[in-house]
């Protein structure tokens, strides 16, 4: 049995839609909580699916329905009156007075993301709380949103710095701008609202790049389309520094389909799983099989976790290592990727559009790169203490449209596999 946790475990789950992502991560749940630790799984993906999963009627708050066992379906609307109900009121009567009314200034008080960003934060509460020694998160099908809780400096300078002094200055313009200005300025209570939300940012933060507490597990499905979609997310959330510590690739057709209808599906699913197996190495890669009936209920849940977690615990750290590390340097950009036992001499890098190839040998690994990246060019690669880092620059424009040295030239340039040395 497991010893309960003094800091909780907390994984999340993501993935494209339709990829099984409640599913594992409500077997992981159950699995957790049958191995001793109070747990509690929570959706806060907006198309909830998790009570059809469990067969359970969930609400916003946590419902105990089995042994150390909680669930939950957070409300965003619930959530959004608690953290920013006088932001939004300011903000619908500065759009009714200009004749923006009804369900559009309701929607247009709220940025995009926001509602997703305010269920996270009940990962928060949850931690805040002590009652769970094991948080499981059934994400959004996107891994955008962790990226809004990406910029700790940011907030905190702003919280620090930028702040006060405008809540002084709004402080000294209200009296004026109640005669002279027909815009309601903000109030103590809008300031307390945005100062609280980014003080619970920067905590949230702090929470989800504790890497030995806190991981993301990536669920997809072994089609090739799903998978370049994972290894996006996969970049994106190494970039801004939260650690993947497990891939899932669900729905894989079994052996016995082999002379099937199913069996070219079968054979080009093991081709997928080898470019898995490439794109995510060294992270585990944990799979579970094209069950014969749907997985919904206990019974269900129970073989799923049994496939994924036959020789592991689901509450364990799988990896704990960032496979890319990016960072700014002398007005770079310093992509560092980790190839233990490689040889410079072995080494050689390109690059496609949005995909870095870097081949070891007989061996390739492919790196999707996250778009901002993708627009830039290499510039140089070099070995160093078992990581390649390779620079990256962006293209300058010049007045023609094109890069200054020619974006033909620079594509090609690209394009081109070159050796890894002190500069390429």
């Amino acid at each position: 049995m497991a010893r309960p946790r003094s800091t909780p475990r907390t994984i999340l789950y993501t993935g494209k839609g339709g990829v099984g992502k409640t599913s594992a991560a409500a077997a992981t749940a159950r699995r957790c909580a049958a191995s001793g630790l109070r747990t509690v799984v929570l959706s806060t993906d907006p198309a909830h699916s998790l009570s059809d999963s469990l067969e359970r009627r969930l609400g916003p708050e946590p419902t105990e329905i089995g042994e150390n066992l909680w669930a939950q379906e957070v409300e965003a609307q619930r959530e959004m009156e608690r953290n920013w109900a006088a932001v939004q009121d300011w903000l619908g009567r500065l759009l009714a007075g200009r004749g923006v009314l009804g369900v559009a200034a309701e929607e247009l008080t709220v940025p995009p993301g926001m509602d997703e960003l305010f269920s996270l934060l009940e990962i928060k509460r949850h931690h805040d709380c002590g009652d769970f020694d094991a948080i499981i998160v059934d994400c959004a099908p996107t891994g955008e949103t962790l990226r809004l809780l990406s910029f700790p400096d940011i907030a905190r300078w702003w919280l620090d710095k930028v702040l006060p002094w405008e809540r002084r200055l709004v402080a000294a313009a209200r009296p004026i701008a109640r005669n002279f200005l027909d815009v309601p300025l903000p109030s103590e209570d809008v300031f307390e609202d945005v100062q609280r939300l980014v003080g619970n940012l920067i905590a949230m933060n702090e929470i989800l790049r504790d890497r030995e507490n806190t991981t993301i597990r990536l669920v997809m499905n072994p089609d090739r389309m799903v998978i370049r979609e994972a290894q996006r997310t996969f970049t994106y959330l190494s970039l801004y520094g939260y650690l993947t510590d497990a891939v899932v690739v669900n729905r894989i057709f079994p052996d016995e389909l082999a002379d099937s209808y199913f069996g070219a599906w079968r054979e080009q699913q093991a081709e997928n799983l080898a470019l898995v197996r490439d794109g995510f190495a060294p992270v585990p890669i944990l799979t579970a099989r094209y069950f014969d009936r749907e997985v919904i209920g206990e019974e269900m849940l129970d073989r799923l976790g049994e496939e994924l977690f036959a020789e592991i615990s689901p509450a364990d750290v799988l990896h704990d290592e960032l496979p890319h590390q990016i960072r700014e340097l002398d007005g770079r950009t310093v992509l560092s990727i980790r190839v233990p036992f490689a040889e410079r001499d072995e080494l050689e890098l390109s690059k496609v559009g949005q995909e870095l190839i870097v081949k070891a040998g007989r061996e390739k690994r492919s790196i999707i790169l996250p778009s901002g990246l993708a627009r830039h060019k290499t510039t140089g690669a070099k070995l160093l203490d078992g990581r390649l880092e390779i620079s990256f620059e962006e293209r300058r424009i010049a007045s023609t449209g094109t890069s200054a040295d020619g974006a033909e030239n620079g594509d090609r340039a690209d394009r081109k596999e070159a050796p890894v040395g002190d500069e390429r």
